[in-house]
This record gives C-alpha cells, structure tokens and sequence, in this order.
C-alpha cells in the first residue's frame, strides 16, 4: 500500500548544498517528489545563520519507522551533527511531518507539532498539501494557515531550483 508523505527540509549550513543534497537523498529512496519553494528565515529558538526551508511530498510503501530511519541516515550521510541543544546551526534537518492520517507519539511525533506554530513548516506545507486534513484538528492545512498569525515569523521565497541528479 502506498502511503503519503511529507517531509520539511531545512538547512543553515552551506544551506544551498544541503537542501539539494537532501533532495537527492529524498529522491534516492522515494523517487517522484512533490515540491514546494523554497523559503528563507530567520533562525527560531537561537541566534545563527538564516535557514533555507521547503517541503516535499512522497508516496511510500515503507512504514513509519522505515522513513525516521532513513531521514535520519540521509541526515548522518550529510554531516549532521547531534548535540544535547535542540536549537542550533545544522547541515541538514529532515523532519516527517505527516504520513497519511496517521496519530501516534510513539518513537515519533505524528503530525509533528511544528505544523502547529512555525511557519517556515506550514506555508510551504500548504503549498503542497493545503487541500489535506490535519489528522489531529480535523482541518485543511490552508485553514490551518489561514488562521495563523504570519507576523510572529518573517519568511521568504528564494531563487532555487533543483532536479534529480543522475544517480
């Protein structure tokens, strides 16, 4: 069975170089991605270099688990370094943000909370996704961003475009 999902980039590391990394590495396991813009903001939680974010979309027939684990190593295979701070410089975060409708907070959060307050996640999410039912609040991810207050957070779209590389 094939199952949806979406996943956020980001990226404040050689940010150009990681987001397209990560595009390949995204390609490389579940091929056909859908894509939203890309976006730059600043730094939330910490003070650091700007952030490039986007978000993609997938079909999958491999479990929750299977793609955390994937994310995970593509994060690793990209330089990825894991400290005890949760807001800090980094090459390459890849974050699974919804598959299908499913609700779980068991090894991994689902929908993942930063839906819910950060818009760098949930304006490119709507790009892609708008039309899809957040399986916790019963509404469309556009009226989840209608309803969001865009001023906390100032982000724009950027000049950036990839295809898959030859693998």
């Amino acid at each position: 069975m094939l199952h949806q999902i979406y996943i956020s980039i980001g990226s404040n590391v050689e940010r150009d170089k990681y987001t397209r990394a990560g595009l390949n590495g995204l390609f490389a396991e579940f091929g056909e991605l859908t894509l939203s813009n890309v976006y730059e903001s600043e730094a939330v939680g910490f003070s650091g270099s700007h952030f490039y974010n986007m978000v993609v979309g997938a079909k999958t027939c491999k479990s929750v688990q299977q793609v955390c684990e994937i994310l995970k190593s593509i994060e690793n295979d990209n330089g990825r370094v894991r400290g005890e701070k949760k807001f800090a410089p980094r090459t390459l975060d890849l974050d699974l943000l919804l598959y299908d409708d499913v609700v779980t907070e068991d090894g991994v959060v689902l929908p993942r909370h930063e839906i819910d307050y950060n818009a760098f996640v949930l304006i490119p999410l709507c790009e892609i996704a708008g039309d899809v039912i957040h399986p916790v609040h019963q509404i469309s991810i556009a009226a989840m961003l209608a309803n969001y207050d865009q001023s906390q957070q100032k982000l724009w779209t950027i000049e950036f475009n990839w295809s898959p590389a030859t693998l």
